[in-house]
Formats: C-alpha cells, structure tokens, sequence
C-alpha cells in the first residue's frame, strides 16, 4: 500500500510564493504519475498538475499555468509544487495523489480522474 503524505501548506499574503512537497512511500507501480488537486469545501474538486514519474513530463491546469511548477527528486520519492504568485482564489486543501491515470495526458483529458492513494492535504490561504 502506498502512502502520501503532504506538507508545506501555510498562510500567505497575495503575491507570495509557497512550496507543497508530497513524499511517496509504500508499494505502488513505479510509473504512476503524481497528481496534485484541489479542493475547498462545497466546491468541485479541481485538477492543479501532474508530474510523469518516469520522464518528468508535466501538466498544468490553465488556473494555475506560469505560475505553478512540479518537479520531482526521485532519490527522496518526493514530489514539489512550487507556487508562486499566489492568489486568495488559490485558497483550498491541497492534496497530492496517486494510483490513477496511467500518464499526465491522461490526467489532463479526464474531467474528473479517479486515484487510489491520496494524502491527507496540506491547507494553503492567501490573505488578500
């Protein structure tokens, strides 16, 4: 079984910059990618990126785009979104997760895609 676990997550004023990390442990196919969604509560959740775990491809949700960056240190099983020009909107749990779509294409295509691991969240606010 594989287990998530994110961190990093605080309080920031509009315009600051955030770093989420998510350690991965556990068993889990080597080649899942790692996903990162969002979710406030009463509201949908929404896909945030995706890191390809076997080529470091990338994926960005327009919402995020140039100003979110994912990058992965395979030797610390360890994932990092690295937010920057932070926005009160941004404000949600975040959650990273795993054991879904077999690639970040696929993640990026599927309005609503489905993981079998997730992290508990990390609470990011952004003051206005």
């Amino acid at each position: 079984q594989v287990q998530l676990v994110e961190s990093g997550g605080g309080l920031v004023q509009s315009g600051g910059s955030l770093r989420l990390s998510c350690l991965v442990s556990g068993s889990t196919r080597e080649d899942f990618p790692i996903g990162w969604l969002r979710q406030a509560p009463g509201k949908e959740r929404e896909k945030v990126s995706c890191i390809s775990t076997s080529d470091g491809s990338t994926y960005y949700a327009d919402s995020v785009k140039g100003r979110f960056t994912l990058t992965r240190d395979g030797a610390n099983n360890t994932v990092y979104l690295q937010m920057n020009n932070l926005k009160p909107e941004d404000t949600t749990v975040y959650y990273c997760a795993t054991d879904g779509p077999l690639d970040c294409l696929t993640y990026a295509r599927d309005p609503y895609p489905g993981f079998g691991s997730w992290g508990r969240g990390t609470q990011v606010t952004v003051s206005s």
